[in-house]
């Protein structure tokens, strides 16, 4: 397949406009987590301990609404499901910015519960767009976009709130993320084939569709390996910082992450082009292997260089997880599906960074690299064990795992 495999994908409008979609929505959404830090702690006067409650409120909410939201695209549609999603959050964000850190703390609660699930929608509506042959270099292409956005956004946020006070800053982020939400409405992109036998039309009562039947082994698996994965890549993070301390080069530690995205976007495309897909266990297993060499390093040189080649596997496995959550998965479930996914790497990201932590103050930091990649590791001989190329069913085609 090769580079033309993204030519081929990008070549294609509707997929072309999703990605920009997902641009729009997602830059301004990592420039207000920055900002809304920087609000807590300079205008609110409160600590970061304060900002760290706030954030975590905030996590535990998106972690709750992933699956509702997604359940209710499936249920009644992109429209209708995202309306309520917007007047919330423009009452929530209205107001937010400017009152008390405990008001503050109830209104990012409630708004992170009707956010925009613009991820599961991206994904969905990529899944769609393309022939089921280029779906592994779509996603792959919205890794990369992922890793984009996350540049920008955190630099933008931090550069707002320096010529702006943060109250009209996180306001400006919030309302620009919501303005992405509006757009995605208006286009109303297609989540699902319209295609004999399948689900053209959602269903508003939700019949057809037995609670949690579609989950199996293999679902519960991939959800294990989107644990793992977040766990080893928060844990990662907290390694580096431990790391470069304690070499006395604290101040590498924003390039050095920064290579480690790198490392992150060329995996992603190298995935992307294969002829084929390569396993998410088997990915997941790399990418905990090329961690424990992190815990070897002498320098900050030769830690940069161990980064790039971990980072090669971050989004690649993130990829895989996705692609192959949509393929045990059936497709009129696939929006609650994909919001149990964005929740399990809500839930990693929430255990790796402790787990790194606690490893770190007891045995140093190399054991910050180690303990986070032993996990990934078990998640991967999980889903290997689960699931096989004679188990994984046709797109699309629910089947007993």
């Amino acid at each position: 397949m090769g580079l033309q495999a993204y030519r081929t994908v990008l070549g294609l409008r509707d997929v072309r406009n999703v990605l920009l979609l997902g641009l729009v929505v997602r830059v301004p959404l990592w420039a207000a987590n920055v900002v809304l830090v920087l609000h807590v702690v300079s205008h609110l006067g409160r600590s970061y301990g304060a900002a760290g409650l706030l954030t975590a409120v905030a996590t535990v909410a998106l972690a709750v609404s992933g699956p509702w939201r997604g359940r209710r695209l499936d249920q009644v549609g992109l429209r209708r499901a995202l309306t309520p999603s917007l007047v919330v959050l423009a009452a929530c964000w209205s107001v937010a910015p400017f009152v008390g850190y405990w008001p503050l703390l109830a209104l990012a609660g409630v708004a992170g519960l009707f956010v925009v699930p613009s991820f599961s929608i991206v994904r969905q509506a990529l899944i769609h767009a393309v022939p089921d042959g280029q779906r592994t270099a779509a996603l792959a292409v919205d890794a990369v976009v992922i890793e984009i956005s996350f540049m920008i956004g955190p630099a933008l946020g931090v550069l707002l709130a320096s010529y702006w006070s943060t109250p009209q800053a996180l306001l400006a982020c919030e309302f620009a993320s919501i303005a992405g939400g509006v757009l995605i409405w208006l286009v109303d992109p297609p989540l699902r084939a319209a295609r004999p036998g399948a689900d053209a039309e959602p269903d508003p009562s939700g019949r057809g569709r037995a609670g949690l039947d579609w989950v199996n082994a293999a679902v519960l698996a991939v959800l294990a390996a989107c644990v793992g994965a977040t766990i080893v890549l928060t844990g990662t993070d907290v390694a580096v910082v431990a790391a470069l301390r304690d070499m006395g080069h604290q101040s590498w530690i924003g390039w050095e992450l920064a290579l480690w995205g790198f490392g992150s976007a060329v995996g992603g495309l190298l995935y992307g082009a294969l002829h084929r897909s390569i396993r998410a266990g088997v990915l997941l297993g790399l990418l905990a292997a090329t961690t424990f060499p992190l815990a070897l390093s002498t320098n900050p040189v030769s830690l940069a260089a161990l980064l790039v080649v971990a980072g090669l596997f971050c989004a690649p496995t993130l990829t895989a997880t996705v692609d192959t959550l949509s393929r045990v998965t059936p497709e009129n479930v696939r929006g609650e599906a994909l919001g149990w996914h964005g929740s399990a790497l809500t839930a990693g990201g929430a255990l790796g960074a402790p787990l790194a932590g606690v490893a770190v103050d007891h045995w140093g930091w190399p054991a910050g690299f180690i303990a986070p990649a032993c996990v990934s590791l078990l998640a991967a001989l999980a889903l290997l064990t689960v699931t096989s190329p004679s188990k994984q069913p046709r797109p699309d085609v629910p089947a007993a795992v």
